[in-house]
């Protein structure tokens, strides 16, 4: 599995319940899941295993960006894995959100799971570092204020 994901770890200056919060709540879900300049429309969001969520992020060129998936295991306040597309870019992965309390701070662990090494690669050459990278600053700064 190692070769076929991509992990991004951050460390965000807020205690675990506030991130879980910020991760489950549609309405910080809604000021952070995005590029910067873009704010998401949460159409669906089923927050239980089973459940399926769907993100809508308009672009400026007014394109719309669909972000999907299905919540595959949630333990509260340790993990939140998901199926994920992010259509047209990526489709078919897995994501796993880990979060882990350090004093009151809290370790973030962020896999995105591709169905082969070549895939990932792919996504890499595509800037997946640097959109997702961009996504959890947008986070980190939610979080301070």
């Amino acid at each position: 599995m190692n070769n076929r994901t991509i992990t991004i770890k951050r460390t965000f200056d807020a205690p675990i319940d506030l991130v879980w919060e910020a991760w489950t709540q549609p309405g910080h879900i809604s000021q952070w899941w995005s590029p910067k300049g873009v704010k998401t429309k949460v159409m669906e969001h089923d927050f239980r295993v089973g459940g399926k969520w769907k993100y809508c992020m308009p672009m400026p060129n007014g394109q719309e960006f669909i972000a999907e998936g299905e919540y595959m295991e949630i333990v509260e306040f340790e993990k939140i894995v998901s199926s994920a597309n992010f259509r047209p870019m990526t489709e078919g992965v897995e994501i796993q959100s880990i979060f882990k309390k350090n004093g009151n701070k809290t370790d973030f662990t962020f896999h995105v799971v591709h169905a082969t090494e070549e895939y990932k690669i792919q996504q890499e050459k595509l800037g997946i570092m640097n959109g997702w990278g961009s996504v959890f600053d947008r986070l980190d700064t939610l979080l301070k204020n």
